[in-house]
């Protein structure tokens, strides 16, 4: 096997950073045009509409189970931590803070790049693939006003609006196990749950989050469908990096904005 010098390697993270900045510089072009560049006539408010039932309504089953087992499982595990301790009572007061701040948007965002993400970006590869975006072109269409933008738009209003669903019926879960199942009085688990629960702290920060991701998340789905190779291989590699990339950032945003919100500093 060839050694590898110094030199090398300091050449080859070199162009891999040079990659990294191109890539970012291509996603912000197309993302300062989609957002600020000439708005084009005729089928904007149907097209939002189309995507909002595609990436919105569609991923709502997945977004309600999810929540629902999710807020079980918590309601469960809190309630024998909890008991240890003699404060099982208080399960309710866990599960929505949980919900609320945290599971509740990262694993709606989660869900949606796997779900959402991975479909907007291996839609619109096919449409590069097959030249539909430079039919568009050719007959005076911007795809990126006509195709991106009511992706974009319709991801950055749904999945803040998936992540509230996904902590109601997250909530609604832990108190079918911890009231019906385990017995924890029915007044405690909602009492403790509205004294401890405040809109500034804990509902208005998770929104924000999840408000976050959503822009995040889709940007990400739409840049890679777009700038894929044109071939069926290009659009498997572009698929797999939305998710894988998608995911890393809503990880490692989620650690940023809960420093920025809940930190002592």
């Amino acid at each position: 096997m060839r050694k590898v010098s110094l030199l090398e390697r300091i050449r080859l993270f070199g162009h891999s950073g040079i990659d990294v900045l191109a890539v970012l510089g291509r996603s912000s072009l197309m993302l300062f045009h989609v957002l600020f560049g000439r708005s084009q006539a005729g089928g904007g408010f149907g097209l939002l509409v189309k995507q909002l039932h595609s990436v919105g309504v569609m991923s709502l089953v997945i977004i309600v189970v999810s929540g629902v087992f999710i807020g079980m499982v918590l309601a469960l595990q809190g309630f024998n931590i909890l008991s240890s301790y003699g404060s099982e009572q208080a399960v309710g007061q866990m599960v929505a803070l949980t919900l609320l701040r945290e599971l509740g948007p990262v694993v709606t965002a989660l869900l949606f790049a796997g779900r959402a993400g991975s479909a907007l970006t291996a839609e619109i590869g096919n449409m590069k693939a097959t030249e539909q975006l430079s039919s568009l072109e050719m007959i005076g269409v911007d795809p990126l006003k006509y195709i991106v933008a009511p992706r974009l738009w319709a991801g950055f209003i749904s999945l803040p609006l998936l992540a509230m669903i996904f902590s109601v019926v997250g909530i609604w879960g832990g108190s079918w196990v911890a009231v019906d199942w385990l017995g924890v009085y029915d007044g405690s688990y909602w009492s403790n749950m509205q004294n401890s629960v405040t809109f500034s702290d804990d509902v208005l920060n998770g929104i924000i989050k999840s408000i976050v991701f959503a822009f995040v998340v889709t940007w990400i789905a739409v840049f890679q469908g777009y700038d894929c190779e044109p071939t069926s291989e290009g659009i498997s590699r572009a698929t797999t990096k939305t998710v894988v990339y998608a995911s890393l950032a809503v990880l490692g945003l989620d650690f940023i904005l809960t420093a920025l919100m809940f930190g002592d500093f």
